[in-house]
């Protein structure tokens, strides 16, 4: 609805239209009674922060702001012939323009919602090619598998139970308990909207999680044990730590819209530092646990023997699809684009701390990776493309939590931190014959614990305010207090808690009914060969005892002395 312009509510030299309540507001410049050019400036409603829209920095009493309707432009048009029609002409012209602006408004943010949902899963490609690439040749039919499988076992059961018991609202503080198998979608709760392309974009954060997870059981893992696992997290495990987090109804919640908030603060965790990448790191962390050391991790003597991937180049290409999603994973997690701030600065608004986003995500990742290329070349003595990749992974990890509250200055600190928390568990986990394929419980477990902490160290007033709500604790180091600070512990904390109570009995009970290891003997032969019906292509592991079938190519290198000759024929060595 418009409201009236010939009220004449002249604020600051504008007249001010109000469209569909708190949605949009369309700010005209005319004079009085004067329909010439306009502009448009829409106020849409985030699910993280009840938006008004603002004139002077005060917000408009929506109860009382007129509407258009014919009865009250009727008076005003009384010297015109037919005022009565040329009233409802009006207001149904000011309807049906407010109407497309509202649509074009929702039409721009679900866009940008589908298309960082394809960016988040095209991470799935990324976390393909990391792990082929980090296992050795003889199992990477089987790793790639697993990946397929995580997202297409994962889609199902997200379907059906996942996206109900995370965001299933209007429910408790535990878990969801509507929208099983996207019942009543699309609707609207808590002034969240619920379309498909919400649906889409969670699943992709899901499968992630399980991804992770496939990466520290890899080379040693039955097929079946992947399929319940991955099942199991998606559907119930997963779901209900996104619950706590990022519904509206969720106990740690800082978007909370009934109960009181944790420490009056609520847990801010923006894109998953721990809902996606603690719980997925701690999953696996449980499966490798109760699984035990791939064959030749370890020698007779207790030392590490280093069991290379056998492709740097694939995992080179992993991270950097990686990467690339993670800019749908950050800046997508906004959910919305055409928000503005209660700001005087007409470009200043959400598509603002959208860039934002992506710059802290890029420093932090970038950081990482430096300091861990100088930090390795210090301690072991050479550069390591593997190990460089993984820290900045580290570091893209870690700013996920915090990436739309933070500084860019700060995000190179986050980047520095994680990099050394991710030496310092590779080094713990060395010492206590702990065997991760992928590093992926250090670096998602270990990096995204840091990345809670660190939210709660270097959140701005200015950001937590403007993406959550005034008034919230902020971090410590910005003077923010410690409320926020021990939100976010209690988070880590209860996050290890869940996962190890669900999903380490899942492994232990699996072992107990001899589904979880293959043989020893598949296992040194190789899972492509004996589980999946042949090598992804011809190789030679240098650690390999079986040879594949084929040719075996040797080099034969020429003695120092001269060919001998036999009957005056040269014999060449080839």
């Amino acid at each position: 609805m418009c409201t009236s312009i010939l009220k004449q509510h002249h604020i600051s030299g504008r007249y001010l239209f109000l469209q569909r309540g708190e949605e949009a507001l369309t700010s005209v410049t005319s004079q009085p009674h004067d329909f010439g050019s306009k502009s448009a400036v829409f106020l849409y409603k985030n699910h993280n922060t009840p938006t008004f829209p603002v004139v002077n920095n005060h917000h408009l009493n929506m109860a009382t702001l007129p509407t258009c309707s014919a009865a009250e432009l009727t008076p005003l048009l009384s010297l015109a012939a037919n005022a009565t029609a040329a009233a409802e002409y009006i207001c149904t012209r000011f309807t049906a323009t407010s109407d497309k602006f509202t649509n074009t408004t929702y039409a721009i943010d679900n866009t940008y919602l589908l298309f960082s949902a394809y960016l988040v899963f095209a991470m799935q490609l990324g976390f393909a090619m990391l792990c082929a690439g980090s296992v050795r040749a003889k199992n990477t039919m089987n790793i790639m598998l697993t990946n397929v499988l995580d997202a297409a076992a994962g889609g199902i059961s997200y379907y059906i139970f996942g996206f109900a018991f995370a965001f299933g609202g209007p429910s408790n503080g535990f878990i969801g308990k509507h929208f099983f198998g996207l019942k009543s979608i699309p609707t609207s709760v808590n002034e969240t909207i619920f379309d498909y392309s919400f649906f889409l974009y969670q699943w992709a954060f899901a499968i992630a999680a399980a991804g992770i997870t496939s990466g520290s059981i890899a080379e040693r893992t039955q097929f079946v044990a992947y399929l319940i696992y991955s099942s199991f997290l998606t559907g119930f495990v997963y779901p209900i730590v996104s619950h706590w987090v990022w519904s509206g109804d969720g106990w740690a919640s800082a978007t909370r819209t009934s109960g009181a908030l944790l420490f009056g603060s609520g847990a801010i965790d923006f894109a998953g530092s721990g809902v996606v990448h603690m719980v997925g790191g701690v999953a696996g962390l449980w499966g490798a646990l109760i699984e035990g050391p791939r064959i030749g991790r370890f020698d007779r003597s207790g030392r590490s023997v280093a069991l290379r991937g056998h492709s740097g180049s694939l995992v080179v290409l992993g991270t950097f699809l990686l990467w690339f999603g993670w800019y749908g994973f950050n800046p997508g997690s906004f959910l919305t684009i055409s928000k503005t701030y209660d700001t005087s600065d007409v470009y200043y608004g959400q598509w603002s701390a959208v860039g934002r986003t992506a710059v802290t995500t890029t420093l932090a990742g970038c950081t990482a990776g430096l300091t861990t290329l100088f930090s390795k070349r210090l301690l072991v003595g050479h550069w390591n493309v593997t190990d460089v990749c993984n820290g900045l992974l580290g570091g893209l990890a870690a700013i996920t939590s915090g990436c739309a509250v933070v500084e860019p200055w700060a995000a190179i600190v986050c980047g520095f931190v994680a990099a050394w928390v991710l030496i310092g568990c590779n080094k713990l986990a060395e010492k206590l014959k702990y065997d991760d394929p992928l590093e992926a419980a250090q670096l998602h477990g270990g990096c995204g614990s840091w990345g809670l902490l660190f939210t709660g160290l270097f959140a701005k007033k200015q950001y937590v305010h403007e993406v959550y709500a005034t008034g919230r604790p902020y971090g410590v180091f910005m003077g923010g207090g410690g409320k926020l600070f021990a939100a976010q512990i209690i988070l880590i904390l209860v996050i290890i808690g869940w996962v190890s109570a669900t999903m380490g009995p899942l492994f232990f009970i699996l072992k107990k009914l001899k589904l979880l290891r293959v043989s020893r003997e598949d296992e040194m032969a190789g899972m492509d060969m004996t589980r999946h019906g042949g090598f992804a292509y011809v190789y030679h592991d240098e650690d390999s005892s079986a040879h594949p079938p084929g040719f075996a190519l040797r080099r034969v290198e020429p003695s120092s002395a001269s060919p001998t000759q036999n009957n005056g024929t040269t014999n060449n060595v080839v």
